[in-house]
């Protein structure tokens, strides 16, 4: 899956999580019900509509395969499009907080590893400025699309500024 998909189908997930309508997207392929507990665990009950990010499908991820060297680490990584699924199903048993947490993490799929620990250190207290909070939102935002923790990022450069824990120049 191309970067450019992957941006447009979290911008849509968002825009959806926003309205209300949270479906999950898959290319052309379209989860119009609403997921629920009834679904979980997923992987038993949907294996055939979760993809890695890479496009191989659930259902025919076998250990064999490992072995024999057809998937790999990207292969078994998660998909945004499977983290709001199960964003839906913690909705549907009333864990908001969770779900958000969940489709927070959808977002941050696109941004690199060494970046998102480089975010994640420069939001522990003391370590940046609030003008580089504002840089590290704006990032998140242009660059990878990442609106939900990007407004996350202010509010944390707003809190810190508040209680004294910006880095001092």
């Amino acid at each position: 899956m191309n970067q450019e998909l992957l941006m447009k189908q979290i911008v849509e997930e968002v825009m959806k999580a926003m309205s209300g309508n949270a479906a999950a997207v898959k290319g052309d392929d379209c989860v119009s019900e609403k997921i629920t507990a009834d679904h979980y665990p997923l992987g038993d009950k949907m294996s055939d509509k979760i993809f890695s990010p890479t496009g191989k499908k659930l259902s025919d991820m076998t250990i064999e395969q490992v072995l024999n060297g057809k998937l790999t680490s990207e292969d078994m990584r998660i998909a945004p499009e499977t983290l709001e699924l199960q964003a839906q199903v913690a909705e549907s048993v009333g864990r908001d907080a969770f779900a958000a947490n969940l489709r927070r993490a959808s977002e941050l799929i696109t941004v690199p590893d060494d970046r998102l620990l480089e975010i994640y250190n420069a939001l522990r207290p003391y370590r940046s400025t609030k003008e580089e909070l504002y840089e590290i939102a704006e990032e998140l935002e242009k660059t990878y699309g990442c609106f939900i923790n990007a407004t996350l990022v202010k509010e944390a450069a707003e809190v810190y500024s508040k209680r004294g824990r910006l880095r001092r120049d």
